[in-house]
C-alpha cells in the first residue's frame, strides 16, 4: 500500500525502532508502514471510532482520543516523535496541541494544507468563494477545517512559541518542491519540530 506523500516523507524521516505516538492516525496506514518497514513502537490517537476499529483490525495500538484534550494524558517525552498531519487545522487550539506534542515527543511532525497556495488564492479571488481542491475536497460547510493555516502563519506560530523547525518539505500535487516561494507554490507542508 503507498502511503500520501506527506505521510512518505514522514516514514523517511523516523528513525528505526522509535517510539511514535500519531495523533489524528486515520485508518493507521502510517502506523502499519512504520511498525512493518521501521519496527517503530507506533502507537495512535484517533477521534474517529471507526478508524480506530480499522487501527485494531489491522493490529495496531490505537486508543479513541481527542487532539485538544487527550494528550495532557501523556507524560513528558514519553515518545521520540509525536505526530500530527492533517490534523492541526482540525483543532480548537493549535498552538496548545503544538506545546503538547513537543511535551510528550522529543520531536514532531506537523504536515498541515497551504491555504494560501495560488489555487486557494484564485479561488478567492475570481470567484469570490472557498475552493475545492483535491487536498480540500469539500465545501466550506462540510469541512473539519476551523483554521485556515498558511506556511507563513504556522512559521510565525512555531517562531513566537520558541520552537525551532529542523526541516521542512513542500508538495505541490504528489511531488517535493523547493522551498523558494513555498507559501504561494506549496499544496501542503510538512515540518519536522524540536525544542
Amino acid at each position: 500500500m503507498s502511503l500520501r506523500p506527506d505521510l512518505a516523507i514522514i516514514a523517511r524521516n523516523i528513525a528505526p525502532g522509535s517510539r511514535v505516538l500519531d495523533v489524528g492516525c486515520g485508518d493507521g496506514a502510517l502506523m502499519a508502514a512504520l511498525r512493518d518497514e521501521s519496527r517503530a513502537d507506533a502507537r495512535g490517537m484517533e477521534i474517529d471510532p471507526g478508524n480506530v476499529a480499522a487501527c485494531v483490525a489491522r493490529g495496531l495500538s490505537a486508543i479513541q482520543g481527542d487532539a485538544d484534550i487527550d494528550l495532557a494524558d501523556y507524560p513528558p517525552h514519553a515518545f521520540d516523535y509525536a505526530i500530527l498531519s492533517q490534523t492541526l487545522q482540525t483543532t480548537h487550539r493549535p498552538d496548545k496541541v503544538l506545546d503538547e506534542l513537543l511535551r510528550i515527543g522529543r520531536k514532531a511532525f506537523v504536515s498541515f494544507p497551504n491555504f494560501a497556495h495560488w489555487r486557494v488564492r484564485l479561488s478567492l479571488l475570481w470567484g469570490g468563494r472557498m475552493p475545492v481542491t483535491r487536498l480540500l475536497p469539500v465545501a466550506w460547510y462540510e469541512t473539519p477545517n476551523i483554521h485556515h493555516v498558511t506556511i507563513g502563519d504556522f512559521r510565525a506560530l512555531v517562531a513566537a512559541r520558541g520552537i525551532t523547525v529542523e526541516r521542512a518539505w513542500f508538495l505541490a500535487g504528489d511531488h517535493e518542491i523547493a522551498h523558494a516561494a513555498a507559501n504561494l507554490r506549496a499544496e501542503h507542508a510538512v515540518f519536522l519540530l524540536s525544542r
